[in-house]
């Protein structure tokens, strides 16, 4: 066959440029009147032959991801094998290769039949392949997880891919402070799958790192990754974490035309209604709200959310009566926020102690609330262990800011640009050079 062993040795000779003088070379030679020793990437039996030769060394590899770039025209032209080829790689040794011709594979449409085969192929290669070999090809590795992502969705089981995206992250960060474009596909598919919990460890790690040409990362990719991330922790109800998230996504620049401000508004009103209701603290105005606009919270998907607002002021109205009271009894209380009744006090107090929200204790015989302070003495071995985990992380955060700093202190670019800015600035006002990095000067 194309993909023999033979073929291999017929290319290795050309590339060592050994002349076809004994008998044997010359019939093979012969007998293959197309191979043509220039390589110029007309034959997936040539391509194949090449994968198979050159995915030994860094060096070959090298070679060999040029040589796949000037193949897409042959990937092309010959999809309806590329499923066949693929039985002639081992997807752990070559990679590279194997990457290259089923994300070729993958770009066209698929049936149904076709899908299903292509995530149980796109599954097992992403559980096997060399990490030293996809970081290679950074766009190629991109698109096969986005189609995988895709197809996953098409098919509707986006809980199907939330391990093989887990597990490819990890392979194609060059470490575990790397963004790449894959955050924001995994905790798409966390979404759509309302596996909330699935994508907290990678939620949950630290981003410092953002290289472009590593992990082939646009500004889309960030915002989607800020997006995601910040739906992912409401989904948690872990609403802070959400917050902070979300405040990355920038809003409108200044030269956005103003009719688009206009429209933007008046598309969002009944969420502007809502957010006015909330900071007027009066529950019976909310529930109006609400009300009044819950088909449009329906239409959006986002009535269950909604709801939580409600459920939020509640509780947000409870703490403002910790700041003022020592105790009050559920009667009270009840009437003073607004609900139905003292048990529905009760309830909503049980469950914010629970949640760590407030602090306080409930006499049932007399029904009272009595509100104290956080009895935390910070004394204890589990306490000890988490404030020096913390001061472990401010430092390691310190060192890695100090880093960052003397960087871009010490940039070409950093330095041209202070260098023009320097009739509008006193020098003296810039330590162009760190002082820590050239104690001697």
């Amino acid at each position: 066959g194309g993909f023999s062993g033979v073929g291999l040795s017929l290319w290795k000779n050309c590339q060592s440029g050994s002349i076809f003088g004994s008998a044997s070379t010359f019939f093979i030679r012969s007998a293959i009147p197309s191979f043509d020793c220039s390589l110029q990437m007309d034959s997936l039996d040539t391509l194949i032959t090449q994968i198979q030769g050159l995915s030994g060394t860094s060096d070959d590899l090298g070679h060999l991801h040029g040589l796949l770039k000037q193949s897409e025209e042959v990937l092309g032209r010959q999809a309806s094998r590329l499923h066949l080829a693929l039985q002639h790689l081992d997807p752990a040794k070559h990679s590279l290769g194997f990457l290259h011709i089923l994300e070729a594979h993958a770009a066209g449409n698929m049936m149904r039949e076709q899908g299903e085969s292509f995530l149980v192929t796109a599954t097992n290669f992403i559980s096997v392949c060399a990490a030293d070999q996809i970081r290679l090809a950074p766009d190629k590795f991109n698109a096969l997880c986005r189609r995988l992502k895709e197809q996953a969705i098409q098919l509707h089981t986006p809980i199907r891919v939330i391990l093989p995206l887990n597990v490819a992250i990890h392979k194609f960060q060059p470490s575990s402070e790397y963004l790449t474009p894959l955050h924001a596909e995994f905790f798409l598919v966390c979404l759509l799958a309302k596996c909330y919990n699935a994508g907290l460890n990678i939620l949950e790690e630290d981003i410092f790192e953002i290289d472009q040409k590593k992990t082939g990362l646009v500004p889309r990719d960030f915002l989607l990754y800020c997006y995601y991330g910040g739906m992912l922790y409401t989904g948690l109800k872990q609403f802070s974490k959400a917050l902070e998230l979300f405040q990355h996504v920038p809003p409108f620049p200044k030269y956005t035309p103003s009719v688009s401000q206009r429209n933007l508004k008046s598309c969002t009103q009944d969420y502007i209604d809502l957010a006015n209701a909330f900071n007027s603290r009066n529950i019976l105005e909310l529930k109006q709200c609400v009300a009044s606009h819950e088909d449009a919270f329906r239409t959006d998907s986002n009535l269950g959310l909604v709801k939580q607002v409600i459920s939020s002021l509640y509780k947000r109205n409870i703490q403002r009566l910790t700041q003022t009271f020592l105790t009050l009894s559920l009667h009270d209380i009840a009437r003073t926020v607004q609900l139905d009744s003292p048990k529905q006090a009760e309830l909503h107090i049980l469950q914010m102690i629970q949640d760590g929200e407030i602090f306080a204790t409930i006499n049932q015989k007399d029904g009272m609330v009595s509100f104290q302070e956080d009895p935390e003495q910070y004394k204890t071995q589990a306490m000890a262990q988490r404030l020096d985990s913390a001061i472990h992380h401010i430092m390691s955060l310190e060192k890695k800011l100090t880093s960052m700093d003397e960087q871009v202190s010490c940039d070409h670019a950093y330095l041209s640009k202070i260098g023009r800015d320097r009739s509008r600035y006193e020098l003296e006002d810039f330590d162009l050079v760190p002082s820590r990095m050239y104690p001697n000067l």
